[in-house]
């Protein structure tokens, strides 16, 4: 099932979650001299036009970044996001955003690696397009599951393997569960971060305790969700689990997420905590 498209949803509340989590770790890690490689398990297009038909359909991100990215940040994750928005919309209008992929090349060095698949017809190609002079990068047209027996392990023995499918089925939660198993066997070292939506708190719970039940160690909890839980239909909220999180990042969150939450809505709420010890 490939209908979903992200274009619809770049830079919604969202997406400021997942990629504040992101640059996070991504500044931990570059803070070695040492090279590392950042695989994408679902990477889109990459980069998106908020003033393209799909973004002004939804509007989404305008509860998400457009509520942000003039803002003066105290928190250095949550500013550092920022500036990187900023970076991509130097003419002072919010006309782009980008995809964790994009986000991934505008910080690592030209000796780290960038691994991504995409399976979508459309949205392949114009992720392709982005790293075809990029050294150190392999884009492939393939499942995220099959990617990660392809390019696991990387040459790289530290890295950062992001898994953010969109959730279309109610298979995928269990394709998740079974995939980062696959990965964690070949590249046990790295940082996992899985995104997840809350739609339905009951199920949200379940998926967690399916990762927790795996055994990996060093399980650390990250969510934020605008909006009270909902039995209705509806993304309220999202998270992020991350295996083997940089020592540093629950506290950043922390504060990032004090700062937020309050920004994006007036109701909403954070969690960050450990679930499974080191």
């Amino acid at each position: 099932m490939l209908s979903y498209r992200h274009s619809f949803h770049a830079g919604n509340h969202a997406d400021v979650i997942k990629h504040l989590v992101q640059v996070a770790i991504l500044d931990y890690l570059l803070q070695k001299d040492k090279p590392f490689c950042y695989h994408d398990s679902h990477a889109g297009a990459g980069l998106y036009s908020l003033l393209a038909e799909q973004a002004q359909k939804t509007g989404e991100y305008q509860g998400g970044i457009g509520k942000l990215w003039q803002y003066q940040a105290t928190s250095p994750a949550l500013a550092h996001y920022i500036a990187l928005i900023k970076q991509l919309n130097p003419a002072g209008e919010l006309a782009f955003y980008p995809g964790s992929p994009k986000i991934a090349a505008m910080l690592l060095r030209a000796g780290d690696s960038i691994q991504a698949t995409e399976l979508h017809p459309t949205d392949y190609p114009i992720l392709a397009s982005q790293f075809a002079h990029r050294r150190h990068s392999r884009i492939e047209h393939l499942d995220a599951w099959a990617g990660f027996k392809a390019m696991l392990p990387p040459l790289h023995k530290r890295g950062l393997v992001l898994i953010d499918p969109p959730y279309e089925l109610k298979t995928e939660y269990q394709d998740v569960v079974a995939g980062l198993q696959s990965a964690y066997q070949r590249f046990p070292q790295a940082t996992y971060a899985i995104w997840y939506p809350v739609i339905e708190r009951a199920a949200v719970e379940a998926f967690i305790s399916a990762i927790v039940a795996t055994g990996i160690k060093d399980q650390l909890r990250i969510e934020y969700c605008p909006l009270p839980d909902s039995s209705g239909f509806g993304m309220t909220g999202s998270g992020m689990l991350v295996i083997n999180p940089p020592y540093t990042l629950a506290n950043d969150m922390r504060d990032a997420l004090n700062e937020l939450a309050p920004l994006l809505s007036a109701q909403g709420e954070y969690q960050v905590h450990q679930l499974v010890p080191e």
